[in-house]
């Protein structure tokens, strides 16, 4: 009697596994189902938030075996008894371990980041570069952990998108789905980041996918909290920051105070992007002038970086313990004064030095100490209008970020939920405010933004300027065969007036070449060696043009709007 019941499970096993192999390969084929979407990003999620706590954590035990310090928050403190070699040893050594990384793994040798996930998420259907983005990512792990100044926000955000780039090619996503994944997966690395649910969901929406669509909305705030409880299962519901007082805004008339100090901040973060790409621009040109291989320049930035850490030790890292101590007012004006600029500098020779890390933690601390300046000065010439100097430290904190970032939403409410002290919003947003208009006309819109226009990516004036770049002529243009070919004696004549286009071009170059000729029509040619004759490949019609641009705009406005 056991056979017949054998055979049954045995039915209900192969059926079952049937089952299973047709729903992996409708999911590799098609793409996922609304249901399947859902599990998958929370799948992402929770990857991508492990990520990021494993990356903090490796970066504390690196930190803590090289500098001797038990409590990676008083990092700064702890160091000043230190053999002073060991401060320019160990950034020395990290950035040559750095330079091999990104010299094997990472064409061109630059850190991957933020600036590479939003070029993901507009050009590269919802992907970014795997072998480059690990390597990237132990790139700036032993940054951080050897002493350079940046931050972890960066690495974070592009460790997250290599997953959902990995899961994207597993299931064979695209489009809209691709990039809602993506989306998922910088918001959970966020959240898991900082403690930041809030902030994390709008961080993906507005610096990453840069619309607030509601198709997008839910996913990515689910995959926000389940980050944020990876982050408090680690480290308890605690914020990054502890204030000691609750500032309160004294009087209205202390609004206009903020209102200026978002100017100084918006300069000052101005002043910071820029140094970033010049002291980039100046090392390569040294670089190449002298002959130095591409892999040592991070080597002798960690060198300059150890020589100042010597002197101060703030530099190191992510700074968080000289940004608590601005924002609790535990230190003097001149003192913050000198360590604002110092870290400036320290975090263009670490990034412009083609080191590892982000921009976002450096400009907390460099917006506090600034803050703290314009506070004191404040509350020193209007002591009967002015609050505490420490609620300046954290709108200039604020103020900082936003401009850099180019993300004032997230930005605020990172703040906020950095710090816990939700009474101070209205000054915050208002020095974020103008903060952010100010530097957003100096600069690309953020540093970002600014550095993907350095490449010759042109994502910050928007999808009218990039989609002409998503497509090539050769994808476009009719060829000879065509049912309403061009006479080849017309091309002729105009490609020796020297009017032609090549197939590798893009409708970038193609669209105003159109509007310079006055013509409708464009040879497509691929020129030959020296001596041979130029191939006519086709021809590029205006009207074609116009047709494959129009359909991209209106995809790009209905997932925007849906």
């Amino acid at each position: 009697m056991a056979a017949p019941k054998a055979t049954e499970d045995w039915t209900f096993l192969d059926t079952a596994m049937a089952r299973t192999r047709r729903g992996w390969s409708v999911l590799r084929d098609r793409g996922p189902g609304q249901i399947q979407f859902w599990f998958i990003a929370l799948a992402i999620g929770a990857a991508s938030g492990f990520a990021a706590l494993l990356f903090r954590r490796g970066i504390e035990s690196l930190q803590s075996l090289l500098y001797r310090v038990e409590d990676i928050t008083r990092l700064a403190s702890a160091t000043r008894e230190l053999p002073w070699y060991l401060f320019i040893l160990w950034p020395t050594l990290g950035g040559l371990i750095v330079g091999l990384i990104l010299f094997r793994l990472s064409p061109g040798g630059r850190v991957r980041s933020v600036a590479e996930v939003i070029e993901g998420a507009a050009l590269r259907d919802g992907r970014v570069e795997i072998k480059a983005g690990l390597g990237s990512a132990a790139a700036s792990l032993i940054t951080l952990g050897a002493g350079g100044s940046s931050g972890r926000e960066g690495p974070v955000v592009h460790l997250a998108a290599v997953i959902a780039t990995w899961v994207n090619d597993l299931i064979r996503a695209r489009g809209v789905t691709a990039r809602d994944l993506l989306g998922c997966a910088v918001a959970a690395a966020v959240s898991a980041s900082f403690n930041a649910p809030i902030a994390g969901a709008l961080f993906a929406l507005e610096v990453v996918l840069r619309h607030f669509a509601v198709h997008a909305f839910a996913p990515i705030v689910i995959a926000s909290a389940i980050g944020t409880v990876i982050n408090r299962v680690e480290f308890g519901g605690v914020t990054e920051f502890e204030l000691d007082q609750q500032s309160a805004l004294e009087f209205y008339v202390e609004l206009p105070a903020f209102l200026l100090l978002g100017l100084v901040c918006g300069a000052v973060a101005v002043i910071l992007m820029r140094a970033i790409f010049w002291t980039d621009d100046t090392a390569e040109r040294l670089r190449a002038r002298i002959g130095m291989p591409p892999w040592a320049r991070p080597a002798v930035a960690g060198a300059v970086l150890g020589t100042i850490a010597i002197f101060f030790p703030h530099i190191i890292g992510v700074g968080y313990e000289t940004t608590a101590l601005a924002l609790t007012g535990e230190m003097l004006m001149r003192e913050a004064l000198v360590l604002a600029v110092v870290k400036v500098a320290a975090v263009a020779i670490t990034m412009g030095g083609r080191m590892g890390g982000g921009v976002f933690s450096p400009s907390l601390m460099v917006g506090s100490l600034v803050g703290l300046v314009f506070g004191t000065i404040a509350t020193q010439v209007f002591p009967d209008v002015s609050g505490a100097n420490s609620l300046y430290a954290l709108a200039g904190m604020g103020a900082v970020a936003a401009a850099v970032l180019g993300a004032p939403i997230s930005t605020t409410l990172i703040v906020f939920e950095l710090t816990g002290d939700w009474q101070t919003g209205l000054a915050v947003m208002v020095a974020v405010s103008t903060s952010t208009a100010l530097a957003s006309r100096l600069v690309d819109r953020s540093f970002f933004l600014t550095q993907l226009e350095r490449r010759d990516v042109h994502l910050s004036k928007g999808p009218q300027a990039y989609l002409l770049c998503m497509f090539r002529v050769s994808n476009v243009m009719r060829p000879p065969d065509h049912l309403h070919a061009i006479p080849t004696d017309d091309v002729w004549e105009a490609l020796e007036a020297g009017v032609y286009i090549e197939p590798n071009a893009t409708l970038e170059k193609a669209m105003p070449m159109f509007e310079e000729t006055a013509r409708m029509w464009l040879p497509v040619v691929r020129m030959g060696e020296t001596g041979e004759a130029p191939r006519i490949m086709g021809t590029l019609h205006h009207v074609d043009a116009l047709s494959r641009y129009n359909r991209a705009l209106a995809a790009t406005a209905a997932e925007e709007h849906s």
